[in-house]
């Protein structure tokens, strides 16, 4: 005790206390914390936490990362010293967590220990490689005409109910043997619709591969403003132990719509559309933080798949032609398709992979070069034959071939196909083995041929794996193959018909 006496007394301790002067949806105007910077996490005494947004003479705007109402004025808010940080780390493999790194699942605290700032720059060119491994995504319409690179950012646009997010789900599930994690940010999102993605990784075995963060619609505009950036940290703690990592990002149309909720409310200018003049930027940050990275920065990558919604189909709007211009490509979905009964609905017309052409198998590039110029043919005579004109044998017989290979195409959602199965259904159709069935005859021949080529592989998964091209007796063992699956004693032999909508317009 007398030690305690003579010891001497602790240093002063310093610390600015501010008070909230006014309070808004999401938002909040705190006074009084002269020293504070821009971006630094503030306490409040109620418990929540937020952002410093707007840093002005006398006072701040900050941006709060829970709800607004337990906020009131007058209450009394203190500095912390850090930025926003989530736990990053294999801890989180498995787990339902918001975007600030607590858990939503029930299974008990996140033992991660290490903590990283949400925000981070994006590594410089001598940090990065070329994109040149394949990211497969088990859809035959992605993985043969618009393929994706490990490391590439691809954007998947389109309306409302037309597949966007089934296509990225799709994809994960078929990294279940490839040892990709998986990231997936759910932002303004309903519940109902997070529990069905979260249902359809546990269902295809990914759970233990992915982590899932969440900001609801319920949320606070905060929390959906930076958890794309808490889910990308996440991916980088990964990504710098030399993985790859798979980032879904659905979407960032709510993402863009929060940003401009909270800029309004702190009385930022309005731009196009009301979005703030920076907000090109916000997705750009983001975005450029994503690639393939050299072996000096851990040799890991990042693939990005972020969702953007269109209205009425319009691409030329504010936020996705913003997006377009940042990403190395885009997936279209188009009502059109949809309505056309063409699942995944893909517009190969619109679609592009910028980079994925590198990354992408000899034997899948081989196959794709005619698969483009097939389905726009057809198009185009589809749309000829409509007029009711007489036809000759030859453009009856392309229509015929191009039905097929636009059928062949078709793939069940939740139902990823390895690439051999792939390739040996995408070289049927253009080999005409499917021509003249119609649509469930074709579905029935493409099971039957994918069966087929799981019990007479010999050896063309591997070759495929290893980027060697298909030699002449691979395509014509699988042309056999498949006569032989869906010929006449196959299981498409009832569905045959003697001619096509297409062959018969």
């Amino acid at each position: 005790m007398q030690a305690l006496l003579d010891s001497p007394p602790p240093a002063p301790k310093v610390s600015e206390i501010g008070r909230v002067a006014e309070v808004g949806a999401g938002i909040a105007i705190v006074t009084g914390l002269a020293r504070a910077l821009a971006d630094e996490l503030l306490e409040f005494a109620s418990g929540i936490r937020g952002i410093v947004f707007d840093v002005e003479p006398g006072r701040l705007g900050v941006v709060l990362l829970g709800p607004s109402e337990v906020v009131v004025p007058g209450e009394e808010v203190s500095r912390t010293g850090r930025v926003v940080s989530v736990p990053v780390g294999p801890a989180l493999l498995g787990r339902v967590v918001d975007a600030l790194g607590r858990p939503l699942d029930g299974k008990g605290p996140v033992d991660a220990v290490i903590l990283r700032p949400v925000e981070a720059e994006a590594p410089g060119i001598l940090s990065r490689s070329a994109v040149e491994r394949p990211l497969a995504s088990g859809l035959k319409v992605i993985d043969a005409a618009v393929p994706v690179g490990l490391g590439q950012r691809e954007l998947i646009v389109g309306d409302r109910q037309t597949g966007k997010t089934s296509i990225a789900v799709d994809t994960i599930l078929n990294q279940k043997d490839t040892g990709v994690i998986c990231v997936y940010c759910a932002i303004g999102q309903r519940g109902d619709a997070v529990a069905k993605v979260i249902g359809a990784l546990g269902a295809g075995g990914m759970t233990g591969q992915t982590v899932v963060l969440v900001a609801g619609d319920e949320d606070a505009p905060g929390l959906s403003y930076i958890a794309p950036y808490a889910a990308m940290t996440v991916a980088e703690a990964f990504a710098a132990r030399g993985g790859d990592v798979l980032v879904v990002m659905d979407d960032l149309t709510h993402h863009a719509h929060s940003y401009r909720e909270v800029s309004l409310l702190l009385r930022r200018p309005p731009g196009r559309e009301a979005f703030p003049g920076d907000i090109f930027y916000v997705h750009a940050r983001l975005l450029e933080r994503a690639g393939q990275f050299a072996r000096s920065a851990g040799g890991g990558s990042i693939t990005a798949l972020p969702i953007v919604e269109t209205q009425a189909e319009n691409l030329s709007a504010y936020i996705p032609t913003n997006l377009i211009s940042i990403t190395d490509g885009q997936i279209y979905l188009s009502p059109r398709v949809v309505r056309k009964n063409q699942f995944p609905a893909v517009d190969l017309g619109v679609s592009v992979s910028r980079v994925g052409g590198k990354a992408q198998s000899r034997a899948f590039r081989e196959v794709a070069g005619n698969l483009r110029v097939t389905l726009s043919q057809f198009e185009e005579l589809e749309e000829f034959a409509r007029f009711g004109t007489r036809l000759d044998q030859a453009t009856r017989a392309r229509l015929t071939r191009g039905a097929a290979v636009r059928a062949a195409l078709r793939q069940p959602e939740r139902d990823p196909m390895p690439a051999v199965a792939q390739l040996a259904v995408l070289i049927a159709a253009m080999e005409g083995v499917l021509d003249g069935m119609d649509a469930a005859a074709v579905a029935a021949a493409g099971a039957a041929i994918r069966k087929a080529m799981r019990s007479d592989d010999q050896g063309l998964a591997a070759r495929i794996a290893a980027n060697e091209p298909l030699s002449d007796e691979d395509r014509a063992r699988i042309v056999e193959t498949a006569r032989r699956a869906a010929g006449p004693g196959g299981p498409a032999a009832g569905g045959q018909k003697g001619g096509d909508d297409g062959a018969n317009a």
